[in-house]
């Protein structure tokens, strides 16, 4: 999953905090896996990566780490969502020696004046070393 470096956004990264809640830079974070230049150690890390990808546009990352068996054959390129924050509520197995993990989250975003948070518990499998995010359960929104 190597890719060729997207300078334009290694430029934008330098100094930047990492989009995906963890206290560091976003090339030093999950800027590497979104690159290629790594892989995901975890379930977590791997989900932190998609949800930095999904704030910075980077849809080829996000397509090469969903399950061929549950990504969807085209990907809806929503521009008008502005990504807020990321909050990790639990993490279930998921590490290195694992096959397989759940994340739970809360995603915070904006679309057209309107908040949303997608809370969710996304489902991962380990194959060959690499982990792939396969499919998510939507968590129901409490009442305001």
């Amino acid at each position: 999953m190597r890719k060729t470096v997207d300078f334009k956004l290694y430029r934008e990264a330098q100094g930047v905090a990492c989009h995906c809640g963890l206290n560091a830079e976003l090339e030093t974070c999950c800027l590497p896996l979104i690159q290629g230049h790594v892989h995901a150690a975890t379930c977590e890390s791997l989900m932190r990566a998609r949800y930095t990808a999904f704030v910075v546009g980077a849809w080829d990352y996000l397509s090469a780490t969903w399950h061929p068996a549950t990504r969807p054959k085209t990907m809806t390129r929503d521009s008008e969502t502005q990504w807020l924050g990321l909050r990790v509520i639990a993490t279930h197995q998921g590490l290195a020696q694992d096959k397989t993990g759940t994340v739970e989250f809360i995603a915070r975003s904006k679309t057209g004046g309107s908040a949303h948070r997608l809370h969710e518990v996304s489902r991962f499998v380990r194959e060959q070393g690499l982990w792939f995010y396969l499919d998510g359960d939507l968590k129901p929104q409490r009442p305001r």
